[in-house]
């Protein structure tokens, strides 16, 4: 095959260190990139200035405190994300020929689900396909799948967006108001929302604004959300079940995620006529990116792992507080 010499290519070092700006890029750290790299950090700058001193722009403003983008930066990224999956995409299409799932499955989920949901469900998927790597991206944030580079996200169903592929993982559930029989032995359980001020409560952080989040109930069918005291804040889903676990006090969960405490004892619902509902836990993909053998090999895991009834809920335990 003739090459298009209508195409003019760039330097072949011009692709040199791209991937090393991507991820510095993305996780506005040199270090950071570094330590996922496996490189030194000084290593990681130098491959960056070289990469710059080559286009002959600087891509990245640096200060002492933070990694940016300049104007240059913000478009040569959007090419290179677009370089990089186009990349990935032709790798896993002829991998594909061999009919066996081989490479790394990249996945984007909510810490809302990352540890009692996802990471148990990964652990049996890299026990079924041994050469297969999965990696995992948690973040609170609504990632730019496509963009990213992420071959799917694993996120509530309000999350999905609309040109995306969507399996149901969870169908709709409601959130939940908990606490343990402990706690609830010493404080009398709140019987509407606005009980709520006078009860301990695991408050949340959230990852964007970094605000706290506002618990959300229903009433009469209008929505209402509450603003929460305590002295707990949290920003990790895990961390808020096992506060609630050791008697820290109230806590706003998905139902799934407590499934299991409550059905054993260890944890008691309150407020349940005034909560609201999630359509349910969604496994969402590019359409092009469904005949891959490594989607194709976790989506088939996926439905039997549920159906077998793989998710119960279950988490580590966490030392009791004291009152």
């Amino acid at each position: 095959m003739q090459p298009d010499r209508s195409i003019a290519m760039p330097d072949r070092r011009h692709f040199d260190g791209v991937m090393v700006f991507l991820r510095v890029a993305e996780l506005r750290s040199f270090r950071a990139a570094a330590e996922e790299l496996g490189l030194s950090p000084s290593a990681v700058g130098h491959i960056v200035r070289s990469l710059e001193a080559r286009i002959g722009v600087p891509l990245l403003a640096r200060t002492t405190r933070r990694v940016g983008l300049t104007q240059a930066g913000e478009r040569f990224i959007e090419g290179a994300r677009q370089a990089r999956r186009l990349l990935a995409e032709a790798t896993e299409a002829a991998r594909s020929l061999a009919g066996t799932p081989a490479g790394t499955l990249r996945l984007s989920v909510s810490r809302v689900v990352a540890d009692v949901l996802v990471g148990p469900l990964v652990r049996g998927f890299c026990a079924r396909h041994p050469g297969l790597d999965v990696e995992l991206c948690a973040d609170d944030r609504v990632s730019d799948l496509v963009g990213e580079g992420f071959d799917a996200g694993i996120r509530l169903a309000e999350l999905v967006p609309q040109d995306m592929v969507a399996v149901e993982l969870l169908p709709p559930f409601p959130f939940v108001v908990v606490a343990s029989p402990e706690y609830l032995s010493r404080h009398p359980a709140p019987r509407r929302p606005e009980d709520l001020g006078a009860h301990r409560c695991i408050r949340f952080r959230m990852a964007d604004s970094q605000g706290e989040y506002r618990w959300e109930f229903v009433r009469r069918g209008r929505p209402l959300a509450v603003g929460v005291g305590g002295g707990v804040i949290v920003n990790d889903t895990l961390l808020c079940l096992r506060a609630a676990l050791a008697g820290g006090g109230l806590a706003y969960l998905a139902e799934p995620v407590v499934r299991a405490a409550v059905r054993d004892g260890r944890l008691l619902r309150v407020l349940d006529e005034f909560m609201p509902r999630s359509r349910g836990l969604m496994l969402c993909y590019p359409s092009r990116s469904q005949a891959l053998p490594k989607l194709q090999a976790f989506r088939a895991f996926t439905r039997e792992w549920v159906a077998s009834g793989g998710f119960d809920g279950g988490v580590p335990a966490w030392p009791r507080t004291g009152s």
